[in-house]
């Protein structure tokens, strides 16, 4: 801006090209559309279930044969693509009711294949929801604390996966953080003849506490402790560069930034560093906030909305998974 000014331009003339809406229009940058959402759904056990989840207004746990309900309303609003979380009935130290090829998450990819068959479905790979102690794999003792096998997981990831795949799944999100995860998927899956089947990384998965409404929801939470021993610390934005190119390198198709909107630094700093897929989950806590104040009538819900979602398509986020997915296609239709 300085230069220009500099060599005579007035700094007026930014004004011209906002005096007419449809100006406005042609000169943006930066477009928000209904294909670049993608929508979270949780499946729950049992049967006639379609419960509120009460942190997050507006959003559900459906059991298996109420899913339709769920996957019709995405269909109707123009969505081309889901992401899966399962809560099954049963949990056990290792979760392996989540290689189950009857598993819930298993029956609900080909129960959107029967209604839905052009859907994306994506199935997020771990075993929070699956274990009784609420952390992403089983456990060791180690240095007279409890904390997650990262090698063991490794293995159980790639069974998950595999199932997954012969279930229908069209991409792998694995979300755990362990060390080696996508290269042990990978090879997994080529070994089972899914060698086509995409990798999408939770590659910067931050430590988060915009987390808390997702764990009601999947009911995750942890029995004990936290888990930043394997998931990043947010002050640090060079290692979620290294845990990209570590991804990457390993055969991971798509990465993600997870949360979005405190970390859409991060976003840009990766897409610029690398120029992959990108994927920014906008996470049950940022949902939330905006909910709660526009139930109090602090702000405008709908303008709100579209403004953060483009300011993650701005940051370079090529895909943007999100709980205000449905409203947000119901805007972006009525312009």
């Amino acid at each position: 801006m300085e230069q220009f000014v500099l060599a005579g331009f007035p700094a007026q003339r930014l004004r011209r090209l906002r005096g007419h809406a449809a100006l406005r229009d042609l000169v943006r940058e930066h477009t928000l559309t209904i294909h670049d959402l993608v929508y979270p759904i949780f499946v729950y056990h049992g049967r006639n279930l379609e419960r509120e989840i009460g942190s997050m207004p507006g959003q559900y746990q459906y059991s298996l044969d109420r899913l339709t309900v769920a996957i019709d309303r995405v269909v109707e609003a123009g969505i081309r693509a889901v992401l899966l979380f399962g809560i099954p009935e049963c949990k056990d130290p290792e979760g392996r009711v989540a290689l189950d090829d009857q598993g819930i998450v298993q029956e609900a990819v080909r129960a959107i294949r029967r209604r839905a068959p052009g859907l994306l479905v994506i199935t997020d790979l771990c075993f929070c929801e699956y274990t009784d102690h609420g952390h992403c794999g089983p456990l060791r003792d180690e240095g007279g604390r409890r904390d997650v096998d990262n090698d063991a997981t490794l293995a159980l990831l790639g069974q998950q996966a595999v199932s997954h795949a012969r279930a229908g799944a069209d991409v792998i999100a694995p979300s755990g953080m362990m060390d080696g995860m996508v290269g042990a998927i990978r090879r997994a899956l080529d070994a089972a003849g899914y060698a086509s089947l995409p990798i999408l990384s939770y590659a910067a998965k931050y430590a988060s506490a915009f987390y808390g409404p997702f764990r009601e929801a999947a009911e995750s939470a942890p029995a004990f402790g936290d888990r930043r021993g394997y998931q990043m610390d947010p002050a640090n934005s060079d290692e979620a560069l290294r845990e990209v190119a570590l991804d990457l390198a390993e055969g991971a198709d798509l990465v993600m930034v997870k949360p979005a909107m405190a970390y859409l630094d991060v976003a840009r700093r990766i897409k610029e560093r690398f120029g992959v897929p990108l994927a920014a989950y906008n996470v049950s806590g940022e949902y939330a906030m905006v909910k709660a104040a526009a139930e109090r009538g602090w702000i405008d819900e709908r303008r709100v909305v579209l403004e953060l979602l483009t300011g993650m398509k701005r940051a370079g986020v090529d895909l943007i998974l999100t709980y205000h997915a449905l409203d947000a296609a119901a805007w972006l239709r009525a312009g």
